[in-house]
């Protein structure tokens, strides 16, 4: 019974070491590169580079989302092993679930924005509305 208890502690050592955590220089390694990706953003945005305002704006997105590959990679240790499998699924179902609720807010913002009344006619319309309101009484 005991040889069983020293077997199964063995087993259970080697398995943290196969699924291990990432050595301290892969840490290191992760944290300047997320660091890095926050820098850059901020010295665009105050160093007020001569960038188009959408231009800015997708640059910023796009290191944005390479800063959450950065993070699953050297922080959450996910990758394409076969172990990993199940999780690798199961992220790239997230994104793709939230990359679909964040293009439909968009279009939604996007077609409310087209189709609203403009500022101008707005205005034309409230005072035609008080013009009539102080006729009538």
């Amino acid at each position: 019974m005991a040889h069983d208890t020293q077997l199964h502690d063995h087993d259970h050592d080697h398995d943290h070491t196969e699924h291990g955590h990432g050595t301290m220089g892969q840490l290191m390694i992760g944290f300047a590169l997320a660091a890095l990706l926050t820098i850059i953003p901020f010295a665009l945005v105050m160093g007020e580079v001569d960038l188009s305002r959408s231009t800015l704006i997708a640059l910023i997105m796009g290191l944005g989302a390479v800063q959450i590959v950065v993070h699953l990679v050297f922080f959450l240790h996910l990758n394409a092993s076969k172990e990993e499998g199940n999780t690798l699924m199961a992220t790239i179902l997230a994104v793709l679930i939230l990359a679909i609720v964040l293009a439909g807010s968009l279009w939604v913002m996007h077609n409310m924005n087209e189709n609203m009344m403009p500022q101008h006619e707005m205005d034309r319309h409230i005072e035609r509305m008080k013009s009539l309101q102080s006729q009538q009484g």
